[in-house]
């Protein structure tokens, strides 16, 4: 039941990512151009990730243990794959295109959101623990 009530904050990810993805095409590309827009926009929703599960997290599911919490954190990130896989397919992106998203030397910070995503229920169960 905890897994479940979980996936009602990772759907909170996902009007979130989009609308990073926007700021980053017609906000930070134009201001700072895509060399810098690319890494900032991995690190934006890094936070913002955080912030939600910590906002989030700790009032949908009560009482969360370590290994509950690894294991949404597992679960979220199985799901944001899966999520971006078949998004990007059906938009149009290959699966060439899909994978360099995995090398952080073009730039992109995909593997930091995903290292975010897994450990965030990890640290605010944490942090729920010593309130």
């Amino acid at each position: 039941m905890k897994i479940l009530k979980s996936l009602l904050v990772w759907v909170c990810f996902i009007p979130v990512a989009i609308l990073n993805g926007g700021l980053r095409e017609h906000v930070l590309a134009r201001a700072l151009g895509e060399k810098w827009a690319l890494p900032l926009s991995g690190i934006i929703l890094s936070a913002c990730i955080f912030l939600i599960t910590w906002l989030l997290l700790p009032r949908a599911v009560k009482a969360l243990s370590s290994k509950d919490s690894l294991r949404i954190g597992i679960c979220w990130v199985f799901l944001t794959i899966a999520f971006e896989f078949v998004s990007g397919l059906a938009g149009g992106s290959t699966i060439t295109e899909l994978l360099s998203a995995y090398n952080p030397l073009t730039g992109n910070l995909w593997l930091l959101v995903l290292a975010t995503t897994l450990l965030s229920p990890v640290m605010v169960g944490r942090i729920s623990m010593h309130r």
